[in-house]
This record gives C-alpha cells, sequence and structure tokens, in this order.
C-alpha cells in the first residue's frame, strides 16, 4: 500500500489529529490490505504463502470487529457501512 494511500485512509476514519491506531482505524486499513492481496491472489492462484498471511488479516480484522462490537455498537455500525460490509 502506498503511504499516500495509507495516509488518506488514516485520515479518514481517525477521531483525532494524533489518531492512528484506533479499532476504525486499524480495520480501515487491513480492509485496503486484504483488497490487494486478493486481486494479487486472483493472478497469483498458487501463491501460498499470500494466501496464509491473508487468512491472518482477515482473522485480525474480524478480531478487531468483535471488540469494536462489544465495545461500542454505534462504532460498529458506522466502519460497517464505511468499509462497505
Amino acid at each position: 500500500m502506498e503511504q499516500t494511500k495509507k495516509k488518506e485512509i488514516v485520515e479518514q476514519f481517525q477521531s483525532s489529529p494524533e489518531d492512528t491506531g484506533s479499532p476504525e482505524v486499524q480495520i480501515a486499513l487491513l480492509t485496503e490490505r486484504i483488497r490487494e492481496v486478493t486481486d494479487h491472489l486472483r493472478e497469483h492462484k498458487k501463491d501460498f504463502a499470500s494466501r496464509r498471511g491473508l487468512l491472518q488479516m482477515v482473522g485480525k480484522r474480524s478480531s478487531l470487529l468483535k471488540y469494536l462490537r462489544g465495545k461500542d455498537e454505534e462504532r460498529y455500525q458506522k466502519i460497517m457501512s464505511e468499509i462497505g460490509r
């Protein structure tokens, strides 16, 4: 992921100017990275190392979403609508 793209995502989902690690930001960054790796795997079907990394990212995002849902349902619904799931 390019630095400019990453910066745009962080700016879009951060809750304060110094916020770079909130669940919303992490979920948005993981979602973008998952999309990139998924596109890569469509072309390179036998790249099992990237497939494993993809599964790890999906698991991490799932954990963050589960945490956010338990912590604040409203924030969870907002991030779900914004990432397009």
